[in-house]
């Protein structure tokens, strides 16, 4: 069953209403989603893990049915400290002042913020398929441009690739999401569904933007002034990416997330794409079991 067990709901924050699913009990664990996805994408993992956890699972701010701030010249409401503070304000409101942490893609990054902003909050953090991202800027290359073309198509000027996207959102989702070497065969009809409703969705489509936006502007300014300060995620970090994808092929993880992290960092590839919670999700779940503090 899809998300068997856990409660759909909504919680409200400081800048307006998270929409999530929740269930199991145990010690907290946050699970974020990457774009263009929404919460549904940890529908193989998070029962599992409910197991042994309270597993929490949002939306991010701008995505699914969590709130969109409209754009704005400095991208500052789609700041991943922004994005950060929602989940930290989220968990406050269910109870948990502290938590571990795994995170993809997008939410990733959002999950790299909260960790240097809000370092008391998170007890372990695990990365799923990402190098932090100025360290992507910095190095990119032909290959980058090419690869993730997006980042730069989705972070021009408002709200010219929003009016692009949606005027054919179905075919823009399936042409981006089936670069994957498995296509999208794995995406879950329930999950894929949810995905649809929400990719077909203006306000996502702005919201999913102006986030690359904060990416390329924003984010930088924060990234490197953190950089400079010397901050760096200080609990132990796991980062995970798939085999088939551009991670391993490009970058040394491990290193690179070294220079982010003051506090031991381990890692290795799995046997998939992008989308690793939902094209190996035996594999996510073994990585994460030898990882995650379960508690008394």
């Amino acid at each position: 069953m899809f998300f068997d067990g856990f409660t759909l709901t909504n919680v409200r924050v400081r800048d307006g209403v998270m929409r999530l699913r929740h269930g199991g009990s145990g010690p907290p664990l946050l699970l974020l989603h990457g774009n263009p996805q929404t919460h549904a994408m940890w529908h193989k993992v998070a029962p599992v893990l409910a197991r042994r956890f309270t597993v929490v699972c949002p939306d991010l701010r701008g995505y699914g049915g969590s709130h969109k701030p409209p754009a704005t010249p400095d991208h500052a409401p789609y700041a991943k400290r922004e994005m950060a503070r929602d989940m930290v304000e989220l968990m406050a409101e269910l109870g948990f002042e502290r938590f571990q942490v795994v995170a993809h893609d997008r939410g990733a990054r959002v999950a790299h913020r909260l960790a240097l902003d809000h370092p008391q909050a998170v007890q372990r953090l695990a990365l799923l398929d990402i190098i932090p991202t100025i360290e992507h800027f910095e190095r990119a290359d032909m290959a980058f441009g090419l690869g993730y073309y997006h980042w730069f198509w989705f972070a021009q000027p408002h709200p010219f690739p929003e009016t692009l996207i949606s005027k054919a959102p179905d075919d823009w989702f399936f042409a981006h999401t089936a670069r994957e070497p498995k296509g999208r065969d794995f995406f879950a009809p329930e999950a894929l569904a949810d995905y649809l409703e929400h990719a077909r969705n203006p306000e996502m489509i702005r919201g999913m933007c102006e986030d690359y936006r904060a990416a390329a502007t924003i984010d930088l300014v924060h990234d490197r002034a953190s950089r400079e300060a010397g901050a760096k995620i200080a609990c132990p970090l796991l980062v995970l990416w798939g085999a088939k994808g551009k991670i391993g092929a490009w970058y040394d993880a491990v290193a690179i997330w070294g220079q982010y992290a003051s506090g031991t960092v381990t890692g290795h590839a799995l046997p998939s794409g992008h989308y690793l919670a939902e094209e190996a999700p035996e594999a996510v779940l073994s990585a994460l079991d030898g990882f995650l503090e379960p508690g008394n």
